[in-house]
């Protein structure tokens, strides 16, 4: 049985983010965010489909380059600070970039899927907002002759567990998100790690998925309380009053 005081942090977590105001950004605004939302998953979507073709095998290890640009140096360098403070990635100093300003970084290696890519892509695109900037590009390098893939042993699934829950304090969200995904790929019937992705997706803004990964969970563990208010709070806030009373 998993740490439920950790998982019952997490729930608590998410209510407060879920109410985050929206921010007064000059360089990308919440309407630009929310317009490039789309795109940004289909930008992940046809990176991906380029990785296969070049030979990537699903959880390929793999560590990812990305370019964050703004208007605003000063935004940048906050950004960059938070990248490395909450992310185990490496951060290069601010570049001037034409008229705008650009940072350059690489991540920590990563098991790569459809999945995972999209949302890591989502999760910078999402930091980057906060920080009045834009993820502009990404991309990542490995050998397809030689993978490097994660260790899926059973006796891994805990450790995969409990390394999403410290991603996941860190505000490391898509490492937290892709921890718990290999917790699943090894025990499809761990009803803590659907419900602990389903968090993170939708503060990732993906709420129809994490309705699936509570669904889950409660298919697994019908009586698990906290998926049940999670999923209720999920349902009333995307106008399905009913089934949020249901869940209640």
């Amino acid at each position: 049985m998993k740490n439920y005081i950790l998982i019952l942090l997490i729930l608590f977590k998410t209510f407060t983010a879920h109410g985050q105001k929206k921010m007064e950004n000059k360089f990308i605004t919440w309407n630009n965010f929310v317009n490039g939302f789309g795109k940004e998953m289909v930008s992940a979507e046809d990176v991906f489909k380029n990785m296969v073709k070049s030979g990537l095998k699903d959880h390929c290890l793999t560590k990812m380059d990305f370019t964050f640009i703004s208007d605003n140096k000063e935004n940048l360098n906050r950004l960059a600070e938070f990248l490395k403070s909450h992310y185990p990635y490496t951060v290069q100093e601010v570049k001037k970039y034409g008229s705008l300003w650009e940072i350059n970084g690489e991540t920590n290696e990563m098991p790569i899927t459809k999945d995972n890519l999209m949302y890591w892509c989502l999760d910078m695109y999402k930091r980057g907002y906060e920080f009045d900037s834009t993820l502009d590009a990404y991309g990542g390098l490995f050998d397809p002759k030689d993978p490097k893939l994660p260790d899926l042993a059973p006796s891994k699934a805990d450790y995969y567990f409990e390394k999403g829950v410290e991603c996941y304090n860190n505000g490391d969200l898509s490492g937290s998100l892709i921890n718990w995904s290999l917790t699943i790929a090894i025990n499809s019937k761990d009803p803590n790690a659907y419900y602990s992705r389903a968090i993170v997706k939708n503060e990732l803004y993906t709420w129809k998925s994490a309705l699936k990964d509570y669904d889950k969970a409660l298919e697994i563990a019908p009586k698990f309380a906290s998926a049940l208010i999670n999923r209720g709070g999920l349902k009333d806030e995307n106008g399905d009053y009913q089934g949020a009373i249901a869940d209640y």
